[in-house]
């Protein structure tokens, strides 16, 4: 059966929510047939497919192409796409590019970070019937506003803050919250406080969720190594070994073999 908005929703202390990166078709359908629960066509992309080195460049244009691709192998999941950087700075923007992922890319949803100074985007959005996901704590896009990749919400006021943040989240009708590098302790509490479901990435077990991106997860190799992510395959050599493997046979005319010619 499809996941949707209430299916996800009904999750909350009941049974775990798993979410996955894919950023294309192949990766989605296998993401999808394994039964996650939601296929996010993350920003991420920006440094896993496209070499960037934070997620800012990321386009809508790109957003719409890899959402477009992941969207074709997707049949079980809900699909959630991720808004680019500024691509919802203003609440007339906001809403024609999630319409333009949904309408024209096939997402089920978009995911956005932050709330303050956004409140009428995510109201706006959630009014005409687009299903939001929040994300906070540690928020790529404005990582280097906050002193780059690090953990948020050791300090107290920070944890108010935050806490405060998905509340606000929660009241404006998000259907999931992403938790980013925060402590374990204050996910836990922002679990408890809200309504709807949690995820977490780097926020301890007590969220209602988990989501990793799939290249980390799989263990190619990157350019930042989170504690967080464990390593449940070595894609990567396993890959490097059957090009090496191929460049051989291939130099010394061990391919094509008779029975693969014509």
């Amino acid at each position: 059966m499809r996941r949707t908005v209430k299916s996800i929703i009904e999750k909350k202390g009941k049974e775990k929510i798993v979410v996955l990166t894919a950023y294309d078709f192949a990766f989605a359908r296998i993401v999808d047939e394994a039964g996650v629960d939601i296929v996010l066509v993350g920003d991420s992309l920006g440094m896993v497919m496209l070499g960037h080195d934070s997620t800012l460049p990321v386009t809508m244009r790109d957003m719409a192409h890899h959402t477009k691709a992941a969207s074709r192998a997707v049949k079980n999941a809900m699909l959630v796409a991720d808004m680019p950087f500024v691509s919802y700075d203003t609440p007339e923007r906001a809403l024609r590019n999630a319409r333009r992922l949904m309408q024209q890319a096939g997402a089920d949803a978009i995911k956005l970070e932050g709330v303050r100074g956004l409140e009428k985007q995510i109201r706006d959005l959630v009014t005409t019937g687009i299903p939001v996901m929040g994300h906070l704590g540690m928020t790529p896009q404005t990582a280097s506003q906050l002193g780059g990749y690090k953990v948020r919400g050791k300090i107290q006021k920070e944890a108010d803050e935050i806490l405060k943040d998905a509340k606000e989240l929660d009241k404006l009708g998000v259907f999931a919250i992403v938790l980013e590098c925060v402590p374990a302790d204050l996910a836990s509490r922002i679990t408890k406080a809200v309504q709807c479901p949690t995820i977490g990435i780097g926020a301890g077990p007590k969220t209602d969720g988990q989501v990793l991106v799939i290249h980390d997860m799989l263990g190619f190799s990157g350019k930042v190594h989170p504690k967080f992510v464990r390593r449940y395959a070595h894609v990567e050599k396993v890959i490097a070994k059957a090009v090496a493997r191929y460049r051989y046979d291939v130099m010394y005319g061990k391919f094509p073999s008779k029975k693969e010619s014509y």
